[in-house]
């Protein structure tokens, strides 16, 4: 009797104590996390075997830590400087997240906090370092995608070292100071200005060349015709010509040799 009795009191003392530490036993991991456990006693980071999805049971005294691994957006305004020291105002968004099977290396250097303790400066410090190799009109207009390139390649280089893959990397806008942003506008339209009146000239000149070509190709034309059209050339002709009229329906009379040059003269030509 005594011995279920004891029994009896350790099972109600386990039932007590799993109530009183179930929030810190049993853990459900959310789609789009996993888990990482800390053993608080051994002060060991178990970053071998992440936790998927699903109910997770660990000892009490341990830590749970979840991270979210879907991909999650960041926005970013700042004020940096061009290559001249011209201040450019930028709004850029990352898209990014956590690579899966790294959250305990990525725990281990920069905690829970990793977007604003890795992300967040990663992207400013090179959206920085990019845009002042570059003038503000070459970031504002004629470079737009060569600097945006460029900060997307360094970004997801350093990102991805420690454990982050960056899926995007956009700049939404680029500000400029209003007399900048005029100027820069008005050399752009004097320089399409420009490109447009080349182009007409150019256009006008091909059109003056093939002038000139066509030309040297009818006095060309009409220096041979002019050569070859000889004397006696010019009497056959003449004669073939009477020989067809001769044979016309139409009444006539043809006078051999009369004309000038000795050619066939046509006296008559009633119906």
């Amino acid at each position: 009797m005594k011995n279920k009795q004891s029994l009896l009191v350790v099972g109600l003392v386990v039932i007590v104590l799993v109530l009183i530490f179930s929030s810190r036993m049993f853990y459900v991991i959310r789609p789009g996390e996993r888990g990482l456990i800390f053993h608080t006693i051994s002060g060991y980071l178990d970053k071998d075997n992440i936790r998927g999805t699903g109910l997770q049971m660990i000892a009490p005294w341990n830590k749970m830590y979840r991270y979210n691994v879907r991909e999650q957006p960041r926005e970013e305004t700042m004020d940096v400087l061009d290559k001249n020291g011209l201040s450019v105002n930028v709004d850029v968004t990352v898209r990014f997240n956590p690579v899966y099977n790294r959250i305990g290396d990525l725990h281990e250097v920069f905690g829970t906090e990793f977007v604003n303790t890795l992300v967040v400066p990663e992207v400013r410090s090179s959206v920085r370092q990019v845009m002042g190799r570059y003038t503000a009109e070459e970031i504002y207009s004629t470079k737009r995608n060569e600097v945006e390139s460029s900060i997307i390649e360094e970004t997801a280089i350093i990102l991805k070292a420690n454990n982050i893959d960056m899926r995007a990397l956009l700049i939404r806008s680029i500000n400029l100071p209003a007399e900048i942003k005029g100027a820069i506008e008005n050399k752009l339209t004097r320089e399409q200005e420009a490109l447009s009146m080349t182009y007409i000239n150019e256009r006008e000149r091909l059109e003056a060349d093939r002038k000139v070509i066509e030309a040297k190709g009818i006095a060309d034309y009409n220096r041979i015709v002019s050569a070859s059209l000889t004397t006696n050339i010019l009497k056959l002709r003449g004669i073939e010509a009477t020989n067809k009229l001769a044979e016309s329906a139409n009444a006539k009379v043809v006078v051999i040799g009369s004309g000038k040059d000795g050619l066939p003269l046509i006296l008559g030509g009633n119906n």
